[in-house]
């Protein structure tokens, strides 16, 4: 921790908002985030109704809202990269070493 004369002390993020605030499996819900911020920006591209976005990922209404919300406790990593696919994008996995120079193996999901 850094303080500074009359500011608040920073913290540097790890890059992982989750591990940050030090909750359970913070690299799920990163990869989760990462996946739903994907699908909603395609939907929200196509301006579709939610009732629509619902029958195209073959799931119900409730569903597209909580993902547009990020309530994303009853998806697992798999389905939102389902939804993708159903979207017409692929997702693509790479798995390489981890530099020598970061303590810890991440996953990490970027959009292309």
């Amino acid at each position: 921790m850094r303080k500074n004369e009359g500011n608040p002390a920073v913290t540097p993020s790890s890059g992982n908002v989750f591990a940050d605030l030090g909750l359970a499996e913070p690299e799920e819900r990163q990869t989760k985030v990462r996946l739903a911020l994907a699908i909603n920006q395609i939907l929200d591209q196509r301006h579709l109704p939610q009732a629509e976005a619902a029958r195209q990922l073959g799931i119900n209404q409730p569903k597209i809202s909580a993902l547009s919300n990020y309530q994303l406790a009853g998806f697992s990593v798999e389905r939102l990269m389902n939804f993708l696919n159903a979207l017409g994008r692929d997702v693509e996995i790479v798995i390489r070493s981890k530099p020598r120079s970061r303590r810890l193996a991440r996953i990490f999901v970027t959009a292309a």
